[in-house]
């Protein structure tokens, strides 16, 4: 009798670790599953596909059941197994002389680690490690028998599951009964990115995706041709006047201003020219044939921009700041490069935004701090500017002339160095248009040339004269 209740013990712990191991692995497999992936199978028509369609629906409360179950099946495992594996393992120390209140205990510890240490693996880790390498698969095997055992534990679940959503929203969370499958695109930035470094995206295709998914979070001043950039034409200026200017620039559009830029009367393409006879082109003035122009404010985001601007037959808006003034134009070019980078035809300058050259890089003043960032690995501070010649400024205290060095900041919680060494980064300005900063060089520096700049009086620090 003795030996027939043992062999069934044992048979019973068998069964609830297997018992153990099935919660486990749907547990896991409902949570590695995505939902596209989930109905996708369900349109199949499988009926099991169709039972992991309802369980992953449901998601909340099947794990709550999954946890229920492991839950019963350990306590009872561990009810079951110890007191037999103990008296299995108490003769073996007797017959090695140990006395019998010793071998009693020693004999019960062991069983608990046995037992222990069984329903771990092959209960836990096991199923664990199935589920997550192959989850469709796993939660196909283990949906019918979760759903029965949820349907007879349901009062039981709902209350426990409803126990744990009241604690929750006192944290001032809401719980979802289903996993949130789309991914924003930070996530899907950081994805991209860890992908390059691992091998799995070259990296011209990770940029392009990484700049695709930032694309929306770009505003229209980012996005735009900044006002002392435009090349504007004036309203009594003749349609020779545009072939003039286009000729001269290799521009195709140019707003018609009454003034300046702040009283723009529309826009003219150079190929509304070839509409009128050549002889008559020096009498026909651009107000005649400027077309209306569609003008966004300069916080406007990216994708509205998009829309705008391709809703527009010149592909072209004009950017407003916040006093109504003109700050800039975002193009389809504009906009093609902030996605692709840097795109150039027959009629661009040569010049780059960024060039490489012997000591660092060769910047134009107008570039967009991230865009330093990603060209130079220099990371600034925050601060009340957009570009690199609004940092120098910023940095200078005054309008700078051709020489000036200044020692930039480092981020706060970056140090100061850089990717090829020990230091910091210096910004000397190779060229001025006008009051604006027209080209600027950064160089990395080691920290002895930063440490001898910053100990300069202020008026000499940053001139190189």
């Amino acid at each position: 009798m003795a030996v027939a209740l043992t062999v069934l013990s044992l048979i019973g712990f068998v069964a609830l670790t297997a018992g153990t191991a099935l919660f486990v692995a749907a547990e896991f497999s409902l949570t590695a599953l995505e939902r596209s992936t989930v109905e996708a199978h369900a349109r199949d028509g499988d009926v099991r596909a169709r039972a992991v369609r309802q369980a992953h629906r449901t998601l909340s409360f099947q794990l709550s059941g999954a946890q229920l179950g492991i839950t019963i099946t350990t306590l009872i495992t561990g009810y079951i197994a110890e007191p037999v594996l103990a008296r299995l393992l108490e003769p073996l120390f007797t017959v090695f002389g140990v006395p019998d209140s010793a071998a009693t205990g020693i004999s019960l510890v062991l069983a608990l680690v046995l037992a222990t240490s069984l329903s771990m693996i092959y209960g836990e880790l096991v199923p664990k490690n199935i589920a997550i390498a192959s989850p469709m698969a796993t939660a196909r095997a283990t949906a019918g028998p979760m759903v029965a055992f949820s349907a007879v534990f349901k009062p039981m679940i709902q209350f426990l599951n409803g126990s744990a959503n009241w604690a929750v929203r006192r944290f001032g969370v809401e719980p979802a009964e289903e996993l949130r499958s789309a991914r924003s695109p930070q996530e899907l930035g950081s994805l991209v990115r860890t992908s390059a470094q691992h091998g799995a995206l070259d990296q011209r295709t990770a940029q392009l995706l990484d700049r695709s998914l930032q694309f929306g979070e770009r505003s229209a001043e980012e996005l735009m041709t900044p006002r002392v950039k435009i090349e504007a034409l004036d309203r009594t200026d003749t349609i020779g006047d545009l072939l003039a200017a286009a000729a001269r620039t290799g521009y195709s559009r140019f707003p018609v201003i009454d003034g300046d830029l702040d009283n723009t009367l529309g826009i003219v393409h150079v190929k509304q020219a070839f509409t009128h006879p050549a002889p008559t082109r020096a009498g026909v003035g651009l107000a005649q044939i400027a077309q209306p122009v569609p003008v966004v404010p300069a916080s406007l985001d990216g994708d509205e921009v998009l829309e705008r601007v391709r809703a527009d037959g010149m592909q072209v808006a004009l950017v407003v700041d916040e006093y109504g003034g003109t700050a800039g134009m975002v193009t389809m070019e504009d906009i093609i490069e902030e996605i692709l980078g840097d795109v150039r035809d027959e009629h661009d300058e040569e010049e780059r935004d960024v060039r490489r050259v012997s000591d660092g890089w060769d910047c134009s003043g107008l570039l967009r701090i991230d865009e330093v960032t990603r060209a130079t690995g220099y990371i600034a501070p925050e601060g009340e500017y957009e570009t690199l010649g609004g940092l120098v400024l910023t940095r200078l205290g005054r309008i700078p002339v051709t020489g000036d060095t200044v020692v930039l900041p480092p981020r706060r919680g970056h140090d100061r160095r850089h990717s090829d060494g020990q230091g910091g980064w210096l910004a000397r300005v190779e060229r001025m248009d006008g009051r604006r900063i027209d080209r600027v060089r950064l160089v990395p520096a080691d920290a002895e040339a930063i440490a001898s700049r910053e100990q300069l009086p202020t008026g000499r620090e940053v001139h190189h004269g």
